[in-house]
């Protein structure tokens, strides 16, 4: 898995740049497909694409390390980080889950207000599980699907692997490509002088919002609709953040602004949602020339579903993974951490620094597309790994945590996993909060 995910970001053909070492025993993450296996493979497609820029910027050949504890421990970041010693992971609302209808099975996400507002608009009843329950077990999963997303809300009716491969938007997801690359335009290469790090000075601006898009930024290390509650939060480590209402002229002239000084963007909404701020590939390529631009999605970039909204859990649910996770055979199950999130990210940010290798060798704006649906597909086809199902993942040692200060207290978050150079790398020495920054660069 770590020769596809290699030759997913670099090429079928190119040779990584070193020897990729992983340590530590298997099990951590015990599931019906590999999932540590996909996890490490990530996770070490980012390693691998870092000291590839790195040896383009003078960097000597890095000895690359991972280890599968502290792989599974990063997969379930959210989990365990901690403010001041006390729980500030954002877990499943309670209206998050799966609920059995008239046929079949049905998930909801929930976790947004104005998502679970819709639900219940939908099925018209309040906010009691009960009542959801009762509702839903009148109507078929398919309907729901529908109606729910209908109404602006977000919901997947649990289908079988064979299913799904059938669906037009399997069928659309199987055609794409685990990176699409495009790299267009003629703007120049960029020059950076050597440095000790690969995204030393590097500027990345960060459009995305819940898992998929922060952990690949957080590795590189809008105000109607806020993404987190004011405070440290794990998807904000290694990062500043700002808030800006695109929807005024004051707003996207500070979008423009934080563009024009930037080296690549990463953008973790719907299809086309951007587009009228000016943030397709087409009119990036034309007014900021040089960038490497990385879309995120939940369902693919073709197909029926590609505008869809989207959420990890909504992905395994439809595309059989939830079905094959049953512990019973009846009630759907889950992934021992959402590694689709969780290992899209970690390919994103292999796939931005793949980009900015390339842009630094070739000139050019390079795109780069990756979906939810794309990487369920690709653990999918995978072999079955020895171990058996388990509904809890195996026992994490405390040394991947780290302790950083915040405004509110010590946080308690794991470390980024992975050596470079035999040096482990770590946060910067001081945990964000969202929102608390200016929208400005700062220095190189």
């Amino acid at each position: 898995m770590i020769d596809q995910a290699w030759a997913a970001v670099a090429g079928e053909g190119e040779e990584p740049p070193a020897p990729l070492r992983v340590t530590g025993p298997p099990g951590h993450l015990p599931s019906r497909f590999p999932v540590e296996d996909a996890a490490v493979a990530c996770v070490g497609a980012a390693l691998l694409a870092a000291a590839a820029f790195g040896r383009r910027r003078g960097g000597a050949a890095a000895d690359l390390t991972v280890d599968r504890g502290h792989v599974a421990a990063a997969v379930r970041s959210e989990a365990l980080f901690r403010v001041d010693d006390r729980d500030a992971g954002v877990g499943f609302a309670p209206l998050s889950r799966f609920w059995r209808t008239a046929g079949g099975w049905v998930r909801t996400h929930a976790n947004y207000p104005w998502h679970r507002e819709a639900l219940l608009r939908e099925l018209g009843v309040p906010e009691d599980p009960e009542r959801v329950a009762a509702a839903l077990a009148e109507r078929r999963a398919g309907e729901v699907e529908e109606r729910v997303l209908a109404a602006g809300g977000v919901a997947a009716a649990v289908r079988a692997a064979a299913e799904w491969r059938e669906h037009p938007q399997g069928r659309a997801v199987a055609a794409e490509p685990l990176i699409a690359r495009r790299a267009e335009g003629r703007a120049g290469p960029r020059r950076r002088p050597a440095a000790g790090l690969p995204l030393h000075g590097v500027r990345v601006l960060d459009l995305t919002r819940v898992i998929a898009g922060p952990v690949c930024t957080r590795f590189l290390g809008p105000p109607g609709r806020p993404d987190l509650p004011p405070g440290p939060a794990d998807p904000l480590l290694g990062k500043r953040s700002a808030v800006l209402d695109l929807a005024s002229p004051a707003g996207l002239d500070a979008l423009r602004a934080l563009l024009h000084g930037a080296d690549v963007l990463v953008q973790g909404y719907r299809p086309g949602s951007l587009d009228r701020f000016g943030l397709g590939f087409e009119p990036l390529v034309d007014r900021h020339p040089g960038l490497v631009v990385v879309y995120l999605d939940a369902w693919g970039h073709s197909g029926p579903w590609a505008a869809r909204r989207g959420f990890d859990s909504i992905v395994q649910a439809a595309s059989g993974i939830a079905a094959a996770e049953s512990a019973d055979g009846e009630r759907p199950g889950a992934l021992p951490c959402q590694l689709l999130d969780h290992g899209t990210g970690y390919l994103a940010a292999a796939a931005a620094l793949d980009g900015l290798r390339r842009q630094a060798e070739h000139g050019g704006t390079h795109g780069r597309w990756l979906s939810l649906a794309r990487t369920a597909w690709w653990l999918a086809g995978a072999p079955e790994p020895a171990l058996a199902a388990s509904p809890e993942p195996g026992p994490l040692p405390p040394p991947w945590l780290a302790t950083l200060p915040s405004d509110l207290g010590p946080v308690t978050a794991v470390a980024p996993p992975g050596a470079l150079a035999g040096r482990p790398l770590r946060w910067p020495d001081r945990a964000t909060g969202y929102a608390a920054d200016a929208p400005e660069w700062l220095s190189r």
